[in-house]
């Protein structure tokens, strides 16, 4: 999903850096962009949780349409519907290649899986929706492998910290495997998911 606005300022209106690279632009100016950014403004309880809300989609790169359709699915389980929302969203092909360290970010990751330089189970998958089972092995494809991204990443420059317990990432391979459904405490992402279920139950 493309995105007109510049992430820096993305990430300052959210009040969450979305990239490594937006830290310092937010560190620098960690109030939302325009005129009235510094100014304090009283927020109604709508704007917290549409708040909540755009930064689990902006941290997935996702359209309101798809997280939209995640959250209905997610109701629909017997789990928490919050924690179940993550679970769902983290298992996307897109999501496990820049958890993985496989890309630089959500956005790298995204164009990537899209030009088709990854295969799950040994078969070509081009979706970024694509939503993994545990047990299922994404790699990069052997034609794909000698291109910079993949040289850089099977380096280890992309690797953000501990690995999450739900992947076995094997870097110098290019190949990470989904071991289990991500747990909500598992997962790296920043957002308090009971206030997203509480603005699409509203």
């Amino acid at each position: 999903m493309n995105q007109a606005r510049p992430k820096a300022k993305i990430s300052r209106a959210l009040g969450i850096p979305l990239t490594r690279k937006c830290v310092k632009y937010f560190e620098r100016r960690p109030f939302p962009p325009g005129v009235h950014g510094r100014t304090r403004r009283k927020t109604s309880d709508y704007q917290v949780r549409l708040l909540e809300k755009q930064r689990l989609r902006h941290q997935y790169n996702i359209s309101e349409a798809q997280l939209r359709r995640a959250f209905e699915e997610a109701a629909r389980s017997t789990d928490k519907t919050g924690e179940r929302l993550v679970s769902l969203l983290e298992r996307r092909l897109d999501a496990v290649v820049v958890r993985s360290g496989l890309a630089r970010t959500i956005y790298q990751a995204r164009q990537l899986v899209a030009h088709g330089h990854f295969t799950v189970d040994g078969r070509k998958v081009d979706i970024p929706s694509y939503r993994l089972k545990p047990y299922q092995v994404v790699a990069v494809r052997e034609s794909s492998r000698q291109k910079p991204p993949f040289q850089i990443a099977a380096a280890g420059a992309h690797a953000d910290g501990p690995t999450p317990p739900y992947l076995s990432v094997a870097l110098s391979d290019l190949r990470v495997t989904l071991l289990k459904e991500p747990a909500r405490r598992e997962v790296p992402v920043l957002c308090d998911e009971q206030l997203v279920v509480e603005f699409y139950s509203r």
